[in-house]
């Protein structure tokens, strides 16, 4: 008969549960590949529900893994572990918190990744770096009890996006789908906060709760403008964009609050589609093609090309004329198709008029 092929580790064992038996412990990825497995959610052939985490998802593990290869990276998170059998620890006496986790692996890894799947993926990935975690486990009796602790520990309510993003522009070194969203936050912090924006006090935020626009909806008019518009010249140059591309942006919603008075003062996302996201990220495709077009830099400029849109708009009453559709001025909605269809509207009727005044002129 062949001996048990045991792993040992030092473990503490806080009492939390008269019925679970909770403990913490260091390990290397490649120890923790060792004594768990990963089980995703999956259907079997009579139909039958096995594992239960959620695919991998390989752009999260990327960004995990690019951050862990820095050298002053760290990694507090514990990742969770369950076992149902083959392991234990000892001493048995419930009193000590010292105690020493065994975990018999001879039939495979007999534990389960609770929390914490994506972590462990990129952590075995890196490469030249042995990095140690901590690990938080539990015994369970049974799969049932496995399965609910599961749903309960993934079930925490994470932060608001919103405080997220507020917070992105105190933050350096981050990946790059965030450093977009951290610098869109930092305007977005300046056009609310800065003495003479336009917008100063309306973004909606976790620090400003009173404000009208939601801040993730000028955040997404202000990526949009750096990927491919008026802001794309400051993209390089914080110092730049915190000058001349929060005037820019200032200036124009000085020009669309002049030209749309009726339309702004007073409003709200209800009752105009103006200050809704939908004409919020529209317009800023407006911004961007004046900018481009006629060079429009001031809010005179802007307010120029914003006037041949009269009588053209429907922000808070009457129906938008998309050719042979016909759209009640609240029908449109906060989706990309809405969007995509209220923008290509608002450029066409510019395009058309200087057009006509070219002809003219």
């Amino acid at each position: 008969m062949t001996e048990p092929q045991l792993l040992r580790f030092d473990a503490l064992a806080p009492v939390q549960s008269r019925d679970l038996t909770v403990f913490t412990f260091i390990a290397r990825a490649s120890e923790i590949s060792r004594i768990a497995r990963i089980e995703r959610a999956g259907r079997s052939g009579d139909g039958a529900l096995t594992g239960f985490q959620r695919p991998q998802i390989a752009s999260h593990i990327r960004e995990i893994r690019d951050y862990l290869e820095k050298p002053n990276a760290i990694l507090p998170n514990a990742i969770v572990v369950a076992f149902i059998g083959q392991a234990w620890l000892e001493p048995a006496s419930p009193e000590a918190r010292l105690r020493q986790l065994v975990i018999d692996i001879s039939g495979g890894a007999p534990g389960w990744i609770v929390d914490g799947q994506q972590r462990f993926t990129a952590l075995s990935e890196l490469r030249g770096r042995d990095f140690e975690v901590l690990v938080s486990g539990f015994l369970c009796e049974t799969e049932e009890e496995l399965q609910k602790q599961f749903i309960l520990i993934n079930n925490t309510r994470p932060l608001p996006k919103a405080l997220v993003y507020e917070l992105l522009p105190q933050v350096g070194d981050l990946p790059a789908r965030m450093s977009s969203r951290s610098r869109a936050a930092l305007l977005t912090e300046a056009l609310n906060y800065r003495g003479g924006s336009a917008l100063r006090g309306l973004i909606k935020q976790q620090t400003n709760p009173k404000g009208v626009i939601r801040d993730t909806i000028l955040q997404r008019l202000i990526m949009n403008s750096l990927s491919d518009g008026a802001l794309r010249l400051y993209a390089g140059d914080d110092a730049l964009l915190l000058d001349s591309g929060v005037r820019l942006i200032s200036e124009f919603w000085h020009a669309v609050q002049t030209v749309f008075a009726a339309d702004w003062d007073g409003k709200t996302p209800k009752n105009s589609r103006l200050i809704h996201g939908t004409g919020i990220v529209a317009l800023g495709y407006v911004m961007d093609y004046l900018n481009g077009v006629t060079g429009a830099e001031t809010r005179e400029e802007f307010a120029r090309g914003l006037r041949l849109l009269k009588g053209k708009t429907a922000w808070s009453e009457g129906e938008w004329e998309f050719g042979v559709e016909r759209r009640r001025w609240n029908g449109l909605q906060n989706v990309p198709a809405d969007v995509r269809q209220l923008s290509l509207y608002l450029l066409q009727v510019i395009k058309n008029a200087l057009a006509a005044q070219m002809r003219a002129a």
